[in-house]
């Protein structure tokens, strides 16, 4: 089969590979769209220590079964399904208690990073466990059930925040799962949304998508004026998008006291942190991680429109074109959000 391999940073070679054979439990599918994540642009040079060379990067994937492995009897060759990113193994105590992004031994589809190597989507066939797949309808294009894995995200960042739908909410960071996190915001009945990027372009798309304030990163005070349209001492809850010491600053400093901020961004490693204004004003701080059984809703929300995909979609590509495609988006001029490759 051919596959698009990150060969060495930055590089990529659209190659033969070798194709899977299905175990017990498992089966082959035939890949029809994988979306670029952002964690693949910051993985591909190097700076995450994530996606060591080589490795097969891709994990917003849907497909088509084409292959049973031995003991498979809930699923039949053409289901038409989409993919948790996490392969996990379903037996530890954290997979027991449904935290399957937690699990002990998991495995996130096409990271290599020195722990594991799994090869991911971003080629024409993949072996999955049956464990982590889910159906989709015949309704749903290919390329908007590959967007179920970011609004999964999004979802659980939302599921771990207080439901305080009757107060304002803060999204910082408007790049494509914040713009995911405000609609799911929305969706799950927040009245208002106040969202924050340097891009005002992004902030624009923002406010169609359901954001009742907008504010660009860079106005003065900006975090006295959240406060302020909030009624004076801050948001009950905010969400930190980007994974960067500015916008964690503001995620907090937005909050009232007793407030949420849940950070999803995971840009850098470590940041500066306003260690003081968490302590005296008893802020809660959660990190999110990837998803944990989010995804039927996922779907579901995509399928009736309460979450919009189709203005995220910059671009629907071959796969064998992805190389330049990582190169345009890591050079970022040119406003794309998600670009999806098809094998």
């Amino acid at each position: 089969m051919k596959a698009l391999l990150l060969t060495a940073p930055s590089t990529f070679e659209f190659t033969e590979f070798p194709t899977p054979t299905p175990g017990n439990g498992e089966v082959l599918i035939d890949i029809q769209a994988c979306g670029v994540c952002g964690s693949d642009i910051h993985g591909m040079d190097g700076r995450s220590g994530r996606r060591i060379p080589p490795i097969v990067m891709g994990h917003e994937s849907a497909g088509i079964v084409s292959e049973l492995g031995e003991g498979v009897t809930d699923w039949k060759v053409g289901d038409r399904i989409t993919w948790d990113s996490t392969e996990f193994c379903g037996d530890c105590p954290e997979c027991g208690a449904g935290n399957f992004n937690l699990c002990a031994n998991r495995k996130v589809l096409g990271v290599s990073c020195g722990d594991y190597r799994r090869h991911g989507c971003f080629a024409e066939k993949v072996v999955l466990p049956t464990r982590i797949l889910h159906r989709i309808p015949d309704s749903l294009s290919f390329e908007k059930a590959a967007f179920a894995e970011p609004v999964a995200i999004a979802l659980h960042a939302v599921n771990l925040a207080p439901a305080i739908t009757d107060e304002p909410a803060v999204v910082v960071g408007a790049g494509l799962i914040g713009l995911l996190v405000i609609q799911s915001l929305k969706a799950r009945g927040w009245a208002e949304v106040i969202a924050v990027d340097l891009d005002d372009s992004r902030l624009e798309l923002a406010k169609k998508l359901g954001a009742s304030h907008a504010f660009n990163a860079k106005q003065e005070n900006l975090a006295a004026t959240i406060k302020e349209l909030c009624g004076g001492d801050g948001a009950a809850t905010s969400f930190e998008v980007v994974g960067a010491a500015a916008p964690i600053d503001l995620a907090i400093r937005s909050l009232r006291k007793g407030g949420t901020a849940v950070l999803v961004g995971n840009l850098q490693p470590s940041v500066p942190f306003p260690l003081q204004d968490v302590v005296t004003r008893q802020i809660s701080v959660k990190g999110s991680c990837a998803c944990a059984g989010e995804y039927p809703e996922a779907i579901q929300r995509i399928e009736d429109g309460s979450i919009s995909v189709e203005p995220l979609l910059s671009a629907s590509v071959p796969l064998s074109e992805g190389g330049d495609w990582f190169a345009r988006l890591a050079k970022n001029t040119e406003g794309l959000l998600k670009v999806v490759l098809k094998p």
